[in-house]
């Protein structure tokens, strides 16, 4: 028997913050979901440290949650969830387009590119960010969210995962964007292949935004076949 129905802890990408999950959230209100979007350091108008930075957050929101826990984390934060998620609590892992690395894997080192000597600073935005990000919103809604993205720390990307990934002891779901241009589908498709599930969304990178309640419908659908 499934326990009580667990939190759904969201956790953003570069760039972004917590607020990009307003619409899903409203969503999966409606079906009855408890959900919490947390703050990256790396990310933000001041940001700071680097992805161990970020996992220690994602590990201290974990561990406030009172019960049961299903962590969704969206690009970026997948890194972070992937280095601090194994916690008894957690239920399942969802990768939404995001980089389920391997112990001893970074973002720059997952795409073949070579690590900068120099790690302070930040990483400039994505070209493109309105086609790369966005590309099936409505134009005003896309530029809103492009008039939202904020500061990215380069050391996040350059960070490698240092603990036992926590997909390797709890259960996780991938779910591919298949007209995603950020990461392109044969590299989501990659990381895919280190999840249990995998399912399929018709949708740019963040759906959150575009198709905040299929995709909630989607997470209902993962929380209640979880192990």
């Amino acid at each position: 028997m499934n326990s009580p129905k667990p939190t759904l802890l969201l956790v953003h990408g570069a760039w972004h913050g917590p607020a990009v999950f307003d619409k899903l959230r409203a969503e999966l209100d409606k079906l009855g979901h408890t959900s919490r979007a947390i703050k990256l350091p790396t990310s933000g108008p001041e940001p700071r440290g680097g992805m161990l930075d970020d996992a220690a957050v994602v590990r201290e929101a974990i561990a406030a949650i009172d019960g049961p826990t299903v962590v969704v984390a969206h690009s970026y934060g997948g890194i972070p969830v992937t280095e601090a998620a194994a916690a008894p609590t957690v239920e399942h892992l969802v990768y939404l387009a995001a980089y389920q690395l391997d112990q001893g894997e970074s973002m720059f080192g997952f795409h073949g590119a070579p690590e900068p000597a120099e790690t302070e600073g930040l990483f400039p935005i994505i070209d493109n960010p309105r086609t790369s990000l966005y590309a099936d919103l409505p134009d005003d809604e896309a530029e809103a969210a492009v008039a939202q993205l904020v500061g990215q720390r380069l050391q996040s990307f350059c960070d490698r995962v240092t603990a036992e990934p926590a997909w390797r002891s709890i259960d996780s779901t991938y779910i591919v964007c298949e007209q995603d241009q950020a990461i392109p589908v044969p590299e989501q498709e990659r990381m895919a292949a280190r999840a249990k599930n995998v399912r399929r969304m018709p949708t740019s990178h963040s759906p959150f935004l575009s198709r905040p309640a299929e995709l909630a419908a989607v997470l209902d659908e993962i929380v209640a076949a979880r192990a």
